[in-house]
């Protein structure tokens, strides 16, 4: 028993010495593609989302993350006022638009 434990223990002068070198590259191979396939694409979106949001303006039309089909009446710093119907007006954060119509675009999705 005492020889499994032994065993079990450091490995000995020139028994493995590449192994560490091998372990290191693929750890960073499996980081390199951790960050191509998923941190930039998503910075990415997130860049092209803040860009959107940016860019509304009176007039266009909108979706609300709730579903909620609207136009743009006036525009703050982080707050929208919307109009629902006629003479309907509710105040909405910037962060809950998941599609943007522009003035004069045709209606569709634009994900």
């Amino acid at each position: 028993m005492f020889n499994q434990v032994l065993a079990m223990g450091q490995p000995q002068a020139g028994q493995g010495g590449g192994e560490i070198y091998s372990t290191i590259i693929m750890f960073a191979l499996i980081i390199g593609i951790f960050y191509f396939m998923i941190i930039r694409p998503q910075q990415k979106r997130q860049k092209e989302r803040e860009l959107l949001l940016g860019q509304v303006k009176k007039g266009d039309k909108i979706i609300t993350s709730g579903g909620i089909h609207a136009k743009v009446i006036a525009v703050e710093e982080k707050i929208l006022l919307i109009e629902i119907a006629d003479n309907v007006k509710v105040k909405i954060e910037k962060n809950s638009i998941s599609v943007v119509n522009k003035q004069g675009e045709v209606e569709g999705v634009t994900q």
